[in-house]
């Protein structure tokens, strides 16, 4: 095993932030060029006009899991030193929500209007400027609300953790998912989707 190589050793913590500011500005480039600093192109995953967004981030999920399997049946990754965030369910679920509706009336989420304001766009500023001030009246009310931040804590939580069923099986499983969704997405575009004449640049 040589991966991962932060907690084998292989650089320290300056270099990691060095190289996540690396693959941050690559993300946020891959982004733009998917059309997703575009609000519209955003809102319209809701309209079922264009399923871009559910496609992208569905192959990023399929190429991460088939990666980390692949690398960790070669022996070069030890896919149970990765990182995964403690699972806080009800506050996770709540938290969710919150973005999901924040992501439906500004038609962007963090990463996004990030990309966007990055290539000047105003309504993804004033996007930013809100997640900033929610970030602030979440602070401000962490006294009252740290319980229920704290409250449903699962650890670390997978599938396989959940299920009992082998990695492997679970990766299949999941490919399996994403071209029945990629198929179903496919088929809606077609029944709502935009025509010819009104597709978003």
């Amino acid at each position: 095993m040589i991966a991962p190589f932060y907690k084998f050793d292989m650089f320290g913590f300056d270099t990691s932030l060095v190289i996540a500011f690396i693959i941050g500005i690559g993300f946020g480039f891959f982004l733009e060029k998917a059309g997703f600093g575009s609000a519209r192109k955003l809102a319209a995953q809701f309209y079922f006009k264009d399923l871009a967004v559910f496609k992208v981030m569905f192959t990023a999920i399929i190429t991460a899991m088939l990666g980390i399997f692949f690398l960790s049946w070669f022996g070069f990754l030890d896919h149970s030193l990765l990182y995964i965030s403690n699972t806080y369910l009800l506050p996770q679920i709540v938290g969710g929500l919150i973005l999901g509706i924040g992501f439906v009336i500004g038609g962007y989420c963090p990463g996004t209007s990030t990309v966007a304001m990055a290539t000047g766009k105003i309504d993804a500023l004033i996007f930013i400027i809100g997640v900033i001030g929610g970030i602030f009246v979440y602070a401000e009310m962490y006294p009252i609300m740290g319980d229920f931040a704290k409250s449903t804590n699962m650890g670390r939580l997978t599938l396989m953790d959940i299920s009992g069923i082998p990695f492997g099986i679970i990766v299949f499983a999941v490919v399996l998912m994403a071209v029945g969704g990629f198929a179903g997405a496919g088929w809606v575009e077609k029944k709502f989707g935009y025509k010819d004449e009104e597709k978003i640049s």
